[in-house]
């Protein structure tokens, strides 16, 4: 192999039929004047400007690029000569494949006319929005010439349907949630209209939820949606490895989108919310300040203190209506439901920014997608808020099966007007699936300040004010009463539960990279995906409580790392995943959770 003398171009130059501007061709030219002579540049220009003349209807054009060489001073001058052909209309649009949607739902996502020029670009745009939708798992288009025309073609798209949505019965299992039960119908494609209709009865190991909502994604014909939910939720936060205390919300909200872009959305939305909430009996002390009494004790028993400093026995019961002033302890701290109460009608309103370029619906492997949500409780709410909330994703091919995937979620909050914090319902919360792996849902970032109770005590029998035995309670001598020290002149108290419960923050740092990779032996892996993966995240607090555990500001040395190796399957009963992850910088308080694993609902 005789490698000879290296050529330089001299010139770059255009002929032939050019119906674009030169300028705009010449935007797609590789090589320049000067630059080494490169066979693969040429046939990447060629390539370039085809495209760019198939995109103004000019189907079948042909560029082709000739070199003059000189040898005498080793140079090369380029000439590409463009032939556009006729130009090219579009006859008709078909679909084939849809059994069950209708072919308004997918025409309306089209981006090729019929009866205008063929377009490149706008027929494969058209394609990836059919595959977008989430209804079909492939989509494939061809452009077959009219016979007897040399400037008409068809424009065939061939769709497979695949299941989107739930209907009837439903169980999944969930690591932080448990059995999860349901009955249901979730159709992101109801009747074959591409509307979205979701009723659901479900519950779980901490939640209950009925709604029913339902979505027009054309409501007009230029793509503005509707839609609305109403829904009843119950939830038991001490399920979910959350400080303990229940919520109980009934709620509705009126939506709708609005397309600025090919592939971006705004969305306006307004609901209204009726929360109740109850603070459990070691709820911590930004919940509810302690020491505090139990609920269902109505009095506390007096002893007579020996000259030894212990407490003489039968003791005397009293009601709580003759407990000495003074005898109560007052907290450091009020609680958030001692400041703002335990019920809150909230109206709020949220507007969001949507931007998608992925190739699917489901387990997309091309493109990027982000959205920036921001929604306030508007004023005379009875809780006055804001939270600003933006998630990205994007997937960077290395090769046709080796893909890089981004994620990125960001969080902040807080309370204004007469609410001086976010509330902590509304807390943002960190570790488990879809947040950093090898922790347990939920329970990074800060804990809260276990509670302290009055003590009680239960003797079978007690000394009345007349100096008489009496039992206490009834005839099994049952009744509970707060211990009074007359030495100090107040009630004791204790921490029965000194384990601090995750109490979230009103800030949130998530991010990951996964390195997508073929499962060998498998032919169809639309429906599975595996990964390793590098997570890393944590919910920070702006206003620490003075005596909260392991509360921290926004700090980059806070953050928490894991890596590991991921699987998702979609299957009959909706997406199964499983993860195994280490940890890598976990601190005392945090819970590790090596192999996690969740199973969807619907079919």
């Amino acid at each position: 192999v005789t490698e000879g003398e290296k050529f330089t171009v001299s010139s770059v130059d255009l002929s032939g039929d050019l119906v674009l501007p030169e300028s705009d061709l010449r935007r797609f030219i590789l090589v320049g004047e000067g630059q080494t002579f490169s066979q693969q540049q040429v046939t990447s220009t060629e390539e370039f400007i085809t495209r760019r003349l198939g995109n103004e209807g000019y189907n079948f054009a042909k560029v082709t690029g000739i070199p003059e060489v000189n040898e005498d001073d080793n140079t090369v001058g380029l000439k590409f000569f463009v032939d556009p052909g006729k130009r090219t209309y579009v006859r008709r649009i078909s679909f084939e494949g849809n059994q069950k949607t209708a072919d308004e739902v997918l025409r309306r996502e089209m981006r090729q006319m019929e009866s205008a020029p063929a377009s490149a670009s706008a027929i494969e745009q058209s394609r990836i929005r059919l595959e977008r939708l989430g209804y079909f798992s492939k989509a494939t288009v061809e452009t077959p010439e009219v016979a007897g025309h040399d400037d008409l073609i068809d424009v065939d798209f061939t769709v497979e349907e695949q299941s989107s949505g739930s209907i009837g019965a439903s169980f999944g299992y969930a690591q932080d949630a448990g059995l999860i039960f349901g009955l249901n119908l979730q159709q992101d494609n109801f009747l074959g209209t591409g509307r979205r209709i979701g009723i659901g009865l479900n519950s779980s190991r901490y939640q209950d939820l009925y709604n029913f909502s339902y979505t027009n994604p054309y409501f007009t014909e230029d793509g503005v949606s509707r839609g609305f939910n109403v829904f009843y939720r119950s939830t038991d936060l001490s399920e979910i490895n959350v400080a303990r205390y229940t919520t109980d919300t009934l709620g509705a909200a009126l939506n709708f989108g609005y397309p600025i872009k090919e592939t971006q959305r705004l969305g306006f939305s307004f609901g209204v919310a009726n929360t109740d909430i109850t603070a459990g009996r070691f709820a911590v002390q930004e919940i509810k300040a302690s020491p505090r009494l139990i609920d269902g004790v109505e009095g506390f028993f007096e002893s007579n203190l020996l000259l030894d400093g212990t407490f003489s026995a039968p003791e005397v019961f009293r009601p709580l209506e003759e407990l000495p002033d003074g005898a109560l302890t007052i907290p450091e701290e009020p609680g958030f439901l001692d400041l703002n109460g335990d019920e809150y009608l909230n109206w709020t309103t949220s507007l969001s920014w949507n931007q998608s370029t992925l190739n699917r619906g489901i387990l997309a492997t091309r493109g990027e997608a982000q959205s920036l949500v921001f929604e306030v409780a508007v004023p005379g709410s009875d809780a006055q808020f804001y939270k600003l909330v933006y998630r990205g994703e994007k997937f960077m091919p290395i090769t046709e099966e080796w893909i890089v995937r981004f994620r990125t979620e960001l969080g902040y909050g807080d309370g204004y007007g007469d609410t001086t914090n976010l509330p902590f319902f509304e807390h943002f919360f960190s570790g488990g699936f879809g947040s950093v792996r090898g922790f347990e849902s939920n329970t990074l970032g800060p804990r809260g300040t276990p509670a302290a109770l009055y003590d009680i005590n239960q003797p079978v029998t007690a000394i009345d004010e007349d100096g008489n035995a009496t039992e206490v309670g009834g005839p099994d001598g049952s009744q509970f009463g707060y211990r009074y020290d007359p030495n100090t002149g107040k009630l004791t108290f204790s921490v029965p539960d000194t384990t601090p419960d995750p109490f979230g923050g009103n800030a949130l740092i998530e991010g990951s990279v996964e390195l997508l990779f073929p499962l060998p032996f498998l032919k169809d892996r639309s429906k599975l995906r595996s990964a390793f993966f590098f997570d890393v995240g944590n919910v920070f607090n702006t206003k620490c409580s003075s005596n909260q555990l392991n509360c921290f500001d926004i700090d980059a040395d806070e953050l928490r790392y894991s890596v590991g190796v991921g699987v998702t399957w979609i299957t009959g009963f909706g997406p199964m995943s499983f993860s195994l992850a280490k940890p890598l910088n976990e601190s005392p308080e945090d819970e590790r959770e090596i192999f996690q694993f969740t199973l969807g609902r619907g079919f």
